[in-house]
């Protein structure tokens, strides 16, 4: 799994890593220039302006403190500062201790909401838990047939209606059949949406109700899926989802592999109070991990 992260943090590894090595070689002097190259660094590798900043701050008194003289060494301590930012992320999941689980997934178009929840499935599946899917997007066009595809494939069940069906209603019959098969978690796809599309955003409070209803507590987790390839776009995309849905739970970042945007993930972690659950890190269904701190650390900046 180590190796994945690597191959599929390389890309960000290259944009990060690989200039704040040139910086280095710049000159070994710790300098009010060094600290601005350092910055424009870090922001135009997607970390964010406001955590970029607040960064380097924190840097300077560091340094200062630790009486470092060394370029080499400054980075070093950097890399320690980011690591106590994405340490504190916790990516346990919620498991209800008896009977079953629900998982909804939701997100803008494209990000790879069906594909992810596969690989979810996969993953859960191969601990030994019974898994069922819930085709919940029965707006987008091939998107009940992709998931009874993988259905098929990952030999996972799957409870679907036609296209343009209430939501609601399949969501309903879903966990009526989960109950009924001791299924241990159900995982919901849903249709793509914008956080400023209020219909669809009621559909959502519509599925928790059901959801609640039917079940006697709200989803176990509601993940936001987010395409790592938006880069530093993606923190204002979760905080607008977030107004609209307070009951998120967990951040999946997709397509990591894709691009050299991972540095996103640091402001993600820092300004929500919302942990990375997953990354999927490859287009495989067994390339996806829970977040991990330490190998996401490795794999962008190079071992701590």
């Amino acid at each position: 799994m180590l190796d994945k992260w690597l191959n599929g943090l390389k890309k960000t590894q290259e944009n990060i890593l690989g200039r704040l090595n040139a910086l280095i070689k710049i000159g070994p002097t710790i300098s009010e220039l060094f600290y601005e190259n350092l910055e424009e660094i870090l922001i135009s590798s997607d970390i964010g302006v406001k955590t970029s900043m607040e960064l380097v701050a924190t840097l300077k008194d560091e340094v200062k403190k630790d009486k470092i003289k060394d370029t080499q060494e400054a980075i070093n301590k950097l890399r320690e500062l980011i690591l106590g930012i994405v340490k504190v992320n916790n990516s346990e999941l919620n498991i209800s201790p008896e009977g079953l689980s629900v998982y909804l997934f939701i997100g803008v178009n494209g990000v790879g909401k069906t594909t992810t929840v596969a690989k979810v499935g996969n993953l859960l599946q191969k601990r030994g838990l019974k898994v069922m899917f819930s085709a919940g997007d029965t707006f987008r066009a091939g998107a009940i047939k992709q998931l009874k595809i993988w259905g098929e494939s990952l030999d996972i069940p799957v409870i679907s209606q036609q296209e343009g069906s209430d939501p609601a209603a399949v969501i309903f019959d879903s966990i009526e059949a989960a109950k009924a098969r001791g299924i241990d978690v159900l995982l919901i796809d849903t249709a793509g949406r914008l956080h400023n599309k209020k219909n669809l955003m009621e559909e959502i409070k519509k599925i928790n109700k059901v959801i609640e209803r039917e079940d006697g507590r709200k989803p176990e987790e509601i993940f936001l899926v987010i395409d790592s390839g938006t880069g530093q776009n993606a923190l204002a995309s979760a905080e607008e989802f977030i107004k609209n849905v307070p009951d998120i739970t967990g951040l999946i970042l997709t397509k990591l592999d894709g691009t050299a945007k991972g540095g996103m993930a640091i402001p993600l972690i820092k300004d929500l109070d919302i942990p990375i659950k997953f990354v999927c890190l490859g287009e495989n269904v067994k390339d996806i991990s829970e977040f991990i701190p330490e190998k996401f650390i490795e794999g962008i900046l190079g071992e701590v």
